[in-house]
């Protein structure tokens, strides 16, 4: 049998402690790959030499610094945050470019920070939004805290956006070339599936 006093009602707590221990650590996960994307900014801007990705990466810093900062007051308060989380709108249109070109030369680790370019820095950009995006959905899932539960997964369509917006401009510069399979191949893949016959319950 259950000793009950080992257990606390949500609502014999104050706000601030709504919070299982894996909450918190989930939370500050999530938190620090945001400073880790926000930092990783201010580092690069500096060696960016396309306006175009310049613009983009000071526009991602100034939504995910908001970003932080409401995390930050519902991580500390427990409770909704003075400013709500907000709708990333990328500039970037949706085409892709499809089909690979040769290389004139094997990529390769780079050696000397002067060898830091706009192709890299993107790829800094997209892994950060990936990880970022990541810590964001493993904290949701099995977030205790309502009101950190939904901030956090109100901002992964953000950050899936802004990375997006990363790969499409990566793909426009052949950063991030997209092949595909034969027409055949890929018809067989398509064709694969069928509908299931199950329906929902009425």
């Amino acid at each position: 049998m259950l000793n009950q006093q080992n257990f606390t009602d949500t609502t014999q707590l104050p706000p601030q402690q709504h919070y299982g221990g894996h909450d918190m650590f989930d939370a500050h996960e999530a938190l620090s790959s945001l400073t880790g994307a926000l930092d990783q900014c201010v580092l690069y801007e500096q060696h960016i030499q396309d306006p175009e990705l310049q613009t983009m990466s000071q526009k991602h810093r100034a939504f995910c610094s908001q970003l932080y900062n409401t995390i930050v007051d519902t991580y500390q308060s427990g409770q909704d945050p003075a400013v709500d989380t907000q709708s990333y709108k990328m500039d970037q249109n949706n085409n892709v470019m499809y089909g690979m070109q040769p290389s004139s030369q094997p990529s390769t680790p780079i050696q000397s920070a002067s060898e830091i370019n706009d192709e890299k820095i993107s790829g800094f950009m997209m892994g950060s939004l990936k990880s970022a995006a990541t810590a964001f959905t493993n904290a949701s899932l099995e977030m205790t805290n309502p009101v950190m539960r939904r901030v956090l997964a109100d901002s992964v369509p953000n950050l899936i956006e802004m990375a997006y917006e990363v790969f499409l401009y990566q793909n426009k510069n052949q950063y991030y070339q997209v092949p595909q399979l034969q027409q055949q191949d890929m018809q067989a893949f398509q064709q694969s599936y069928a509908p299931t016959q199950g329906t929902m319950p009425h």
